[in-house]
């Protein structure tokens, strides 16, 4: 039996010797090239000609926030750790392969200052962490960006960025890099471009960079400008971004440029014509305008005409009211209000208007409507210490003085405590004085005065009779009406025409004397009675009638002989 033989051919033969002598050169501790054959429970087996597979984990085939993208027949650079080890395997070790393949090419762009690209994939304290091709660099938050701050770095995880490294040890395993490095290069050649071309009077587009209260900067591609708040607008503002919007382009003029410290001043209302060049034109004394308020304080209110113009309301011009309230409470911000053009100045680009003239001044009709000790029903619109201020018409005010709240005037200021704004009071005009805008009121006038009520009835120098209610060392106190609360008071040296008499003690509470009303006191309200001037002016009427100072007759005598007849 004829055995058969199976040849292989030269070039069959060639590369079998060297399929088996392909990797025969391979070395621990250096870089080769294998080939994956299988993938099993998160481990890949890798063929690399030697005399065993080595096994690497799966975890070091993927990227800082990717999974790994590898298949059976892949053919990859893997790092030789050990060869034949003491378990017969072979130790390699994907990362490290990929690691010194990219600090070698990291090196060479750091020495050369070459732009490199990487991935934040996580964010650390101060900073973000950074894939260059496997390695894992720092990138400071103090880096990221020249121009703007980036408040949440979110938006630039697993993002591509170019970077420049700016500081490598290989030792330690730390790489710096920087984004901030990339864009102020760009900025610098941006910055010498854009001074080449930039001359006062030139018109530049630009980025509204940065807005505060006293302008906005604004980036010009390269270098900031200031567009200072008054080169907003050519009325007044309070507020830039009421005007401006953050990172809208907007168009500015160079206002002043200087050189040696790169500063310019920015301006967008000269972008177009002045208005007050043309003012009278526009706007005539006398006439009415719609305006838009825009501010106001505790004496003025702040308005725009036209959108072109600044306009101001004085507190005596917003109301006839002699005491107007807060602007506030006539007039809210923003509202569109008609007035009535007063002045237009032209030194401090101001006009001058009334809000209250828009209306006839109601004082010119108040003598058609009310007339003096007039009375009518209203509410308090205020109160003050000296008294309180009732609404008569519309834009009029008139006030009760704390004195004439009540006849005693002892009473007044607590009374003047019990009211209250809104409150409904009856009032009884005392008098109106329409060149002084004034009208006066009072409340206690609504009833007689009970004390001249009480003179009329008994006159001065009138014998009345009343109640001791107190008695003291100064004298004694009388009720003359107990209904309407009418007193009278004694001295202590009217209390007899005989100075011996003159004593308080020998009177008694509840006790009905006579008196004569000598005075009206006007501050108490209280009558000055003496018993002593009763006393002189019976004795008087007696020698009158019954005898004369010649006869030599005294009072006793007369008196005597009277009682005898």
């Amino acid at each position: 039996m004829n055995q058969q033989i199976n040849k292989i051919s030269n070039s069959e033969y060639d590369d079998l010797i060297s399929g088996s002598l392909k990797n025969s050169t391979a070395k621990e501790k250096s870089i080769t090239v294998g080939k994956i054959i299988s993938i099993e429970n998160d481990i890949v087996t890798v063929d690399v000609g030697l005399k065993s597979e080595g096994r690497i984990p799966l975890s070091e085939f993927s990227r800082p926030g990717q999974k790994s993208d590898i298949d059976i027949g892949d053919e990859i650079d893997v790092f030789i750790e050990n060869v034949d080890s003491a378990n017969g395997e072979t130790l390699l070790s994907r990362e490290k392969a990929v690691k010194q393949k990219a600090w070698h090419n990291l090196q060479l762009s750091f020495s050369e200052n070459k732009v490199v690209t990487g991935v934040p994939f996580n964010r650390v304290k101060g900073g973000m962490s950074v894939d260059l091709d496997g390695v894992v660099a720092f990138l400071p938050g103090s880096q990221i960006e020249t121009r703007q701050i980036v408040k949440d770095t979110k938006e630039l995880l697993n993002k591509p960025l170019e970077l420049l490294i700016l500081k490598m040890d290989k030792y330690r395993g730390n790489i710096v890099v920087s984004r901030k490095a990339i864009t102020e290069n760009e900025l610098k050649e941006q910055r010498s471009e854009l001074l080449k071309n930039v001359k006062e009077g030139s018109i530049i587009e630009g980025k509204v960079k940065n807005i505060t209260d006293y302008g906005a900067f604004i980036d010009l591609g390269g270098i900031d400008g200031l567009v200072h708040v008054t080169d907003i607008s050519w009325t007044k503002i309070t507020n830039p971004s009421d005007f401006l919007e953050l990172n809208s382009t907007i168009k500015v003029k160079v206002l002043k440029f200087d050189e040696e410290l790169s500063r310019l001043s920015l301006g967008i209302k000269q972008l177009s014509e002045d208005p007050w060049d043309k003012v009278n034109d526009n706007i005539k004394t006398n006439e009415k305008k719609l305006c838009k308020v825009v501010s106001m304080n505790d004496n003025n209110v702040h308005v725009t005409i036209d959108n072109q113009y600044d306009g101001v309301i004085s507190l005596n011009e917003l109301s006839w009211l002699k005491k107007p309230p807060h602007p506030s409470k006539i007039i809210d911000i923003n509202e569109q209000i008609e007035v009535v053009v007063l002045e237009i100045d032209d030194d401090k680009k101001k006009i001058n208007c009334s809000l209250k003239q828009m209306k006839q001044n109601p004082w010119t009709k108040l003598n058609e409507k009310f007339k003096i000790n007039d009375t009518f029903e209203t509410e308090i619109v205020n109160i003050v210490d000296f008294g309180i201020f009732v609404k008569v018409v519309d834009e009029i005010d008139g006030m009760v003085h704390i004195s004439d709240l009540n006849w005693d005037e002892r009473i007044c200021e607590s009374m003047l405590k019990e009211f209250k704004k809104g409150d409904k009071v009856t009032v009884k005009i005392l008098d109106i004085n329409i060149d002084k805008e004034r009208i006066s009121l009072g409340i206690k006038h609504l009833k007689n005065d009970p004390v001249q009520d009480f003179i009329e009835k008994y006159p001065l120098n009138t014998k009345v009779t009343g109640k001791i209610v107190n008695i003291d060392d100064k004298g004694l106190k009388i009720e003359l009406d107990d209904k309407n609360k009418i007193f009278g008071f004694i001295k202590r040296s009217n209390l007899s025409n005989d100075k011996n008499e003159n004593k308080t003690e020998r009177f008694a509470l509840e006790e009905m004397i006579d008196s004569i009303i000598q005075s009206i006191d006007s501050k108490t309200r209280i009558l000055n009675l003496s018993i002593k001037e009763l006393e002189m002016r019976d004795e008087k009427e007696a020698m009158s009638k019954y005898g004369s100072s010649a006869s030599g007759a005294s009072l006793g005598d007369i008196l005597g002989s009277v009682l005898k007849k």
